[in-house]
C-alpha cells in the first residue's frame, strides 16, 4: 500500500516541489513550523531512518543541507531545524526549517491553516534560490 508521500511524489495528491532528483524529493509540509518549512524524502518507500541503507540516509541528508543552506540565507534565519520523527507517516521523511528561536523548535506550533498564496509564493522564491545556488539540474519548474 503507497503511503501519502508516495501519492504525492507520484501525483496523486498535489504538492508544493521545490526538489526533484532519481533518489529524493522536497516539498512545503501543509503545516510548517515556519515559512519555507521543507520535507525532505526519498522515493524509496523506507518506514524510518533506521530502516535506511546509508547510501540513501546520506543522499536525503545531503539534499537536507542543500535545502537548509539556501533557506537560511534566503529567509535570514539564524539557524536550520532539522528533524526526522516519523509518526504522522510511516515513509522516511526529514523537516527542514528556518529557526529564528529555540520557540520555532515546538513541533506542535505549527500552523494547521497556512495561507496558500504565501505557500505558493515560499515554494517560487525556495525554487528561485535553490537555482541560483546551482542546484537547478533538481529543482522543478513552477
Amino acid at each position: 500500500m503507497s503511503t501519502l508521500f508516495t501519492k504525492i511524489i507520484n501525483g496523486e495528491i498535489p504538492g508544493r516541489f521545490v526538489w526533484k532528483d532519481e533518489d529524493v524529493v522536497a516539498f512545503l509540509t501543509i503545516s510548517p513550523i515556519t515559512q519555507g518549512h521543507t520535507l525532505v524524502v526519498p522515493r524509496e518507500e523506507v518506514d524510518s531512518w533506521t530502516q535506511a541503507s546509508p547510501e540513501l540516509l546520506a543522499k536525503v541528508m545531503d539534499v537536507a543541507q542543500r535545502i537548509g543552506k539556501v533557506q537560511e540565507d534566503l529567509f535570514d534565519a539564524k539557524r536550520v531545524g532539522v528533524l526526522m520523527e516519523g509518526f504522522e507517516v510511516d515513509h522516511l521523511h526529514v523537516h527542514v526549517w528556518p529557526a529564528y528561536s529555540t520557540a520555532d523548535f515546538e513541533i506542535h506550533n505549527v500552523d494547521h491553516n497556512p495561507d496558500p498564496a504565501v505557500m505558493e509564493a515560499t515554494a517560487v522564491k525556495l525554487r528561485a534560490a535553490l537555482r541560483e545556488a546551482g542546484h537547478g539540474d533538481a529543482v522543478p519548474q513552477d
